[in-house]
């Protein structure tokens, strides 16, 4: 208990240090430029609490329980010899993870309403919610099929770099063809895969699988699923947008 109150309170030190530089970069905006007065400044300081202390509670929750889940289970997978369960387990990870996070449902909000604005869906809400979960599930699948590359990458030893390179050049070749309003919502899609849920659980996934295997090094193999995670979602998504567009 008293260790477990000891890294909990490092953790909360850490959060604050991260916090501290979009503190000072508010507070010199507000007293040296817009110089006024900061209305409600007691909700701000209650707010600014919360968000330290489930700050805190999300890192401290990963450490506690996800990371040692993801590792582990990786581990225990690989050590079986399950190549298809840990094929299944790194495609729902990919996929119960992106359809979590809460940054895709945003982007995914906004996308809808350039998508009716650009006249590519119906201007109604039924469109604007079909529009979103498809664009949800297209990003979900997206980042489920990118762990499913890592995961083989790492097993058969395929070579990062070699993998990387060719997914961007198709994602150049698709950008010259895919719908313009879709473009950089596709892109966009990279970046929230990316964010406080699937990040965590991806490293760990790779980190485990790769302590797992013979002749594989954490640090050289383990890594590197999260830039498929990046990758695919801006594939998947201007195929998701050329085939709405056609429709």
């Amino acid at each position: 208990m008293k260790e477990a109150l000891k890294n909990f309170v490092k953790t909360a030190l850490g959060a604050a240090r991260d916090l501290a530089p979009i503190v000072i970069v508010i507070a010199f905006f507000q007293i040296a430029v817009v110089q006024a007065p900061l209305d409600g400044w007691l909700g701000l300081f209650a707010g600014a609490v919360l968000v330290l202390l489930g700050l805190t509670l999300f890192i401290f929750g990963l450490e506690l329980a996800l990371f040692p889940i993801g590792e582990s289970l990786a581990f225990a997978l690989a050590r079986q010899g399950s190549a298809a369960w840990l094929v299944i387990f790194a495609f729902l990870l990919g996929f119960g993870t992106t359809v979590a996070e809460p940054a895709l449902t945003a982007v995914a909000g906004e996308a809808s309403k350039v998508a009716a604005d650009a006249g590519a869906i119906p201007d109604t809400d039924e469109a604007r919610a079909e529009y979103v979960l498809g664009l949800r599930l297209t990003v979900a699948v997206s980042v489920g099929v990118a762990l499913i590359l890592g995961v083989l990458r790492i097993v058969l030893a395929w070579s990062l770099p070699v993998m990387i390179i060719s997914g961007y050049v198709l994602v150049i070749m698709m950008t010259a063809v895919a719908p313009a309003e879709i473009i950089g919502v596709a892109y966009d899609s990279g970046g929230v895969t990316t964010s406080t849920i699937t990040v965590p659980l991806v490293a760990a996934l790779g980190v485990g699988l790769a302590s797992s295997i013979k002749d594989r090094n954490p640090m050289t193999d383990g890594f590197g699923l999260i830039a498929f995670a990046s990758l695919t979602p801006i594939i998947f998504v201007m195929l998701y947008g050329s085939v709405i567009s056609w429709l």
